[in-house]
Parts: C-alpha cells; structure tokens; sequence
C-alpha cells in the first residue's frame, strides 16, 4: 500500500529515517499531551505535571537541535560566544545537496512540526490568559521560548543554506 503513495506523503513508511522521525514526532507531542491531558489521566500534582512538561521540552529542544534537524532536513544550529568579547553568534550548517539527498516526507513532517507546535503553543497562552492561570502562563512562556529559537534558527539555517547552495552553484557554473 506504500508503494501507492506519491513521494513526501504524510505517511511515516516513506521516511529515510522513520525512528529519528518517530522519536522527533513523539518529542513534539509528548509535552502538548502531558501539558493538556496531565491532569485528567495522570496525576492531579500540578508541579509533577510542570516538571514533567518542563524535560519533555528540554528533550524536544535537544533532540531536535542535534539529532532530527541534521538527519531529517540536513541541518544544523548552534551559538558560539567570543570569549574576549562576549559577543554571541549563530553558525549554521547544511548538508551539501550533492551527497545528501533529502526525503520529501522527512522534509514535509519536519516543516510542518516545527511551525505547528509554536502555533499551539501561543493558543495555549491565549487561553491562560483568558483563565487568568499565571503558573501555566510560565510554563508556556518557557516552552514558547523553546520552540521558538528552534524554528526562528532551523528557518535562518534552511535560509543559509539554500544561499550558500546558490551561491556555490554559480560559483562552480562560473
């Protein structure tokens, strides 16, 4: 039935990576489900439902950052400090397109998640505000902040990277 599906359907069957995806899907959902339904099928502690939600962030952050970006889409973010002058940048990374050829399904379950979630997110602080819940209005702030940097720096990363694939085929072309 797989082999019916145009390339980069939404079906995980067609990924290069279907555990790295698995994994990057599960990250993503596991902080919304725990935050959301953490209460009614868990547990009533709302501090253990908070810390709990705080790591599965602090684990999408990582595994996104350094695992599902570079196998998924090819890329790769940090930020490095200059230590005499404190001053903070961001390096990107890409892979070369010549080597690596991207999957259409990874490409299109990456983009997707990573702009969806930061989405849910601000409608989840919408309706803590409207609740007048300050507690949970942190714990989304934190995760927005998370969420975020992820998709402001793999957007700026995939940016970079199509530049430097211009610019490197005209330069070879030239």
């Amino acid at each position: 039935m797989e082999q019916n599906q145009p390339e980069g359907s939404l079906s995980w069957r067609l990924s290069s990576h279907p555990i790295t995806l698995l994994w990057f899907l599960a990250f993503r959902i596991s902080s919304l489900l725990v935050y959301l339904l953490g209460g009614i099928l868990f547990t009533a502690n709302h501090v253990l439902i908070f810390i709990i939600t705080i790591l599965l962030l602090a684990a999408d952050f990582y595994y996104l950052k350094n695992i599902a970006g570079r196998r998924l889409v090819g890329l790769r973010w940090w930020n490095e400090v200059n230590p005499q002058t404190g001053d903070s940048h961001w390096v990107f990374e890409s892979s070369d397109p010549s080597t690596k050829v991207i999957n259409a399904t990874d490409k299109r379950f990456f983009w997707m998640a990573l702009y969806s979630q930061p989405l849910l997110w601000v409608a989840l602080a919408v309706v803590a505000i409207f609740r007048f819940e300050v507690i949970w209005l942190t714990l989304v702030v934190i995760a927005l902040s998370l969420t975020v940097t992820n998709t402001l720096a793999f957007s700026r990363c995939d940016k970079f990277g199509q530049a430097s694939n211009i610019a490197g085929s005209a330069w070879s072309s030239g």
